[in-house]
């Protein structure tokens, strides 16, 4: 899948997915302190409800959750809640297969746990304001 960019003139929406409350409190408060409206989430539904509430412009979705795979998540929120154009980032503690990865609809994967480095850049790429 092509990479997408947010092309609003504010800082995207971001939604948080991991069922590690710690990690996924750790990385929002990260996107906070860098200025972004960040919300969590810590399972696959509550993910796509929280999605189909928001809308965000970025879902940073860990692959291993409780209650489906973040496969599964994405499979939703492209097809059933029609984000076609939010960037979706997996998440996990190991590599994955790039071309799984674009076929469920992911554009970019980072391996847990995200330094801060490769967060900013990452950001900078998807954001264009102030990132």
């Amino acid at each position: 899948m092509a990479d997408s960019s947010v092309s609003q003139s504010r800082k995207p929406r971001i939604l948080v997915v991991d069922d590690s409350p710690d990690v996924a409190m750790t990385m929002a408060m990260l996107l906070k302190a860098f200025g972004y409206e960040v919300s969590q989430a810590h399972s696959g539904w509550a993910a796509v409800e929280s999605a189909r509430q928001q809308r965000p412009d970025i879902v940073f979705l860990d692959i291993s959750l409780p209650d489906m795979t973040g496969y599964d998540v994405a499979g939703h929120l492209r097809n059933e809640l029609g984000l076609d154009q939010s960037v979706l980032i997996a998440l996990s503690g190991y590599d994955q297969d790039e071309d799984r990865l674009s076929a469920a609809g992911f554009n970019r994967h980072l391996v847990k746990p995200v330094a801060v480095a490769a967060l900013k850049q990452l950001l900078n790429e998807y954001s264009t304001v102030g990132s």
